[in-house]
């Protein structure tokens, strides 16, 4: 938790942090912020102190609402700088922020970068400041092992609303997007077809639910898939615009939106197949579903997250998939590991890899996914079912957006054929 970095930052060995980059779509400085409208913002925290925002006297309202001391860059004379620095603007803006790491009392120690900006920018400014402060010691870290991922691992119940928020508006949207297409009709090949009756196409139906989800006050910085037939098989597929939507295939729905402005994530799954679903399909979705089940059951507080992955990869080998248990980056059968944590980013800490330490564990107050699947692009299917699971502080886990689970969704215009 945010209440957790001052000691995060003494174990990373950090003495300070600096992020730039833009209040919103900036997951580093949205943690420290709260968002807002502040474009290219610096801001630096030393350990056991308050941080301080830098910014652009335009932004001064904007920035003020972070509830941090915030000093525009106004206090700096700019001119000033670039004279001394002979119209090297690169120099002046070193010289600039090196003021700005004296106003935070940072003159020496290592200070980790975080943020948003172009990479080369950063790195040539920063090797000057390097050179005007030979003390500081800029710092990269591991994106999994940050301090920003450590803290933002576990979340307090005002950030667990927040998502539990968003899980309210993903399932709404889901439930627009199944009313929709049960309720199309249907032709004699069994596309489904619009209102004006021509083909609906997966394009189509992105469509609807990017509007869905705008509507709601949400948005999509990472994207979602919708995708069927093939498609579906390849876990990353968003989905082709021009397929049509058709009986009996399998859709995979992956939605994953975000609140306005680089805000909390909520991720979520479900596969269907509209009318009637093969036989094979429908036996692979039935084991996807009773590991999901068996997951739910079985999750414990403090066990590595990926001790759980290890216990899907055996159930699907028992089945004769294939897994990355005994098999290097298999392309079908189950790919991908269990789960993630969701937060600010769509991928955060706790990972469930099998190569994950053991410090990534279900402790509470982390929110989780749990998302286990199988893919067989070639037979032209695929399957996946997904919830984002809070372990609560009493240990117990919270689905945080109930809905149902069915696979085949009846047509409400379809009688068979």
């Amino acid at each position: 938790m945010k209440s957790d970095l001052d000691a995060i930052m003494q174990a990373n060995s950090l003495d300070a942090l600096i992020v730039f980059g833009n209040a919103e779509h900036n997951p580093p400085m949205y943690y420290l912020t709260g968002g807002g409208h502040v474009s290219h913002a610096t801001l630096i925290k030393k350990r056991g102190e308050a941080a301080v925002l830098f910014h652009g006297d335009m932004e001064r309202d904007e920035a003020a609402k972070s509830g941090l001391k915030c000093v525009p860059y106004s206090r700096f004379d700019y001119d000033e700088l670039l004279k001394r620095a002979n119209a090297d603007h690169g120099l002046a803006n070193a010289m600039r922020l090196e003021l700005m790491l004296k106003e935070c009392g940072v003159t020496a120690g290592r200070v980790g970068v975080y943020g948003t900006y172009d990479v080369g920018a950063v790195f040539g400014l920063l090797m000057r400041v390097q050179k005007l402060v030979p003390g500081i010691e800029f710092v990269g870290e591991r994106s999994e092992g940050s301090i920003f991922m450590k803290a933002m691992e576990t979340k307090d119940e005002r950030e667990v609303e927040r998502i539990r928020r968003m899980g309210k508006i993903t399932t709404e949207v889901v439930g627009l997007v199944r009313e929709y297409l049960t309720s199309c009709d249907v032709r004699e090949d069994e596309v489904l077809l619009k209102e004006d009756g021509t083909p609906l196409t997966v394009g189509d139906v992105h469509s609807k639910i990017r509007l869905w989800i705008a509507e709601r006050g949400a948005e999509f910085p990472s994207g979602f898939i919708f995708a069927i037939g093939r498609d579906a098989g390849v876990p990353h597929s968003s989905g082709n615009p021009s397929d049509l939507i058709q009986l009996g295939k399998t859709i995979v729905f992956d939605i994953y939106p975000a609140e306005a402005g680089g805000g909390y994530y909520y991720d979520f799954t479900r596969t269907w197949s509209l009318g009637y679903a093969a036989p094979e399909a429908q036996e692979l979705y039935n084991q996807v579903k009773e590991i999901f089940d068996r997951l739910l059951e079985n999750f414990d507080l403090n066990v590595p997250f990926k001790e759980y992955h290890r216990m899907t990869c055996e159930y699907f080998e028992s089945k004769g998939h294939k897994t990355q248990l005994n098999t290097k980056a298999p392309q079908e059968g189950y790919v991908h590991s269990l789960g993630h944590g969701v937060g600010l980013n769509i991928h955060e800490r706790p990972f469930s890899g099998l190569q994950t330490g053991d410090d990534q564990r279900l402790k509470a107050g982390v929110v989780i996914t749990s998302e286990p699947g199988l893919y067989y692009p070639e037979k032209g299917m695929g399957f996946r079912i997904e919830d984002t699971l809070w372990v609560r502080p009493d240990g117990k886990i919270e689905i945080l957006a109930e809905y149902p689970y069915d696979f085949v969704l009846p047509m409400k215009k379809w009688q068979g054929g």
